[in-house]
């Protein structure tokens, strides 16, 4: 049996990407498409997406587009008083925006002419929709499976009880946030990693949602994420000064020079170059990692350069860095994701040392482009990372346990010494490199989740109908 999908959620790249989530909004539905499932993503019609599309029609309190990503038809949920702004989030009604965004989306199901088997939502944005649909035992898509994805816990979408009541919200879980709703009503429930899985389930309750997971541990699973290895491929990588692949790693130095060039580094292919490309949050353990680079920098012949963007606190600790070894260290605060592919393409360590990391994309990308990440062992991190043993011939990268400094700066002197044996490191690089990290593994997983979704949906709603 054909699956029929409907992905809700807020990014989908290539044609809105804040961070990870556009990444799976756009690599996931085209894996499993190649899966030969009838998959459809929907997302609010941000100011800043461009794109031809077609308007279906009106629906409530906005209007559905149809537009197209490769194979992969998206419907553009129209509601300019929310989406009609600069930035995707960060405003105090955020929840209101995405209540219309789901509001739209059910009422507008009819237009679509086409109904899915499966509601795939991810994370709090869509979790209203859930709340609508089961509320609506009319509705078209009452009877279907439905998936919740959590990517991450710690953004819930807690709401007031006058939210509730303004949007008559009857089924509200003692957790009083979208993502609550959404896990609430699910048939099956999925993060983005097996680790993660096991964090959420026997970790201090997060926001009321570890309580609700615990509920449904017997459905409850971690599918560890992939990459688009077509968009991430050093072989092709317009964005690289010279394109290189596991078997011409040679050429891969080009990369490093021209980075250095770039960044005002000394150019030396000799001097390893230690990168961070991240958010500058303290969930990614920015404070801690910088005193330990700090640290480094201070004894070893080592650069380091560093981009993102991210709160004052964590900002300033990256901008202290250069400060102290301006010779030495390259720091830039922006999104840009032409630099952020040559700074993958050129580095030859990786540094990740994430308080939490629920799935992590950075660490698979850096090992796709042949430079080793160093990464502190949490969520998938740990499922997607295997520890070097140069006597042995074997791991991808290097991992450490503690929340602090000196644990960090341990891993990164074993990266460095690994570093300095040129044929073991080669060795490293290329079994880095040919690490599947596609999302082909993970679209077979949720296949069976959406069958077992659909069976699970079924026997809900024929219950409710005796």
């Amino acid at each position: 049996m054909s699956i029929s999908v409907l992905f809700a959620i807020a990014e989908m790249a290539p044609l809105v990407k804040v961070g990870g989530l556009g990444d799976v909004g756009g690599g996931l539905p085209k894996a499993l498409a190649e899966c030969g499932l009838d998959v459809r993503v929907a997302i609010p019609y941000y100011s800043s997406i461009e794109t031809e599309a077609r308007k279906i029609g009106d629906a409530g309190p906005g209007a559905l587009w149809e537009s197209r990503v490769g194979d992969v038809p998206v419907y553009l949920v129209e509601h300019a008083p929310s989406f009609g702004r600069d930035d995707l989030y960060g405003y105090e009604d955020d929840l209101d925006r995405f209540y219309a965004f789901c509001e739209a989306l059910a009422q507008g199901a009819e237009l679509l002419g086409w109904q899915p088997d499966v509601l795939h939502l991810h994370d709090s944005h869509p979790g209203f929709l859930a709340s609508l649909v089961v509320n609506n035992p009319a509705h078209p898509w009452a009877r279907c499976g439905r998936v919740a994805t959590i990517h991450n816990a710690g953004f819930a979408g807690e709401f007031t009880s006058g939210f509730a009541e303004r949007h008559d919200l009857v089924d509200v879980p003692e957790t009083r946030s979208s993502l609550g709703l959404n896990i609430q009503h699910a048939d099956q429930v999925t993060t983005v990693s097996p680790t993660h899985a096991e964090e959420l389930l026997a970790g201090e309750d997060i926001e009321g949602i570890s309580d609700l997971l615990r509920a449904k541990a017997d459905r409850f699973r971690g599918i560890l994420n992939g990459i688009d290895t077509e968009e991430y491929d050093p072989a092709t990588d317009a964005a690289l000064v010279a394109n290189f692949g596991a078997g011409n790693l040679v050429a891969r130095v080009e990369n490093k020079l021209a980075l250095q060039r770039e960044l005002g580094l000394n150019v030396d292919p000799g001097i390893p170059i230690i990168a961070m490309v991240t958010r500058l949050f303290r969930q990614k353990g920015i404070d801690f990692g910088a005193e330990a680079l700090d640290e480094l920098l201070a004894s070893d012949a080592v650069q380091v350069a560093v981009l993102g963007q991210g709160d004052d606190e964590n900002v300033a600790a990256v901008r202290a860095l250069e400060e102290r070894h301006p010779d030495s260290v390259a720091v830039r605060v922006a999104f840009d994701a032409p630099l952020g592919q040559r700074i993958y393409g050129g580095c030859d360590i990786f540094f990740m040392p994430s308080r939490y990391e629920p799935c992590g994309l950075g660490q698979m990308i850096a090992m796709r482009y042949g430079a080793p990440p160093v990464v502190r062992r949490t969520g998938g991190l740990t499922d997607s990372v295997d520890q070097h043993d140069q006597a042995r011939d074997v791991g991808t990268g290097f991992l450490f346990d503690d929340e602090t400094a000196e644990g960090a700066l341990a891993a990164l002197h074993d990266a460095l010494r690994g570093f300095d044996d040129k044929v073991a490191w080669r060795n490293l690089q290329r079994r880095a490199m040919s690490r599947d990290a596609s999302w082909g593994p993970a679209a077979q997983e949720y296949e069976a989740v959406y069958r077992d979704a659909i069976e699970m949906g079924a026997a809900t709603a024929a219950g409710a109908q005796r």
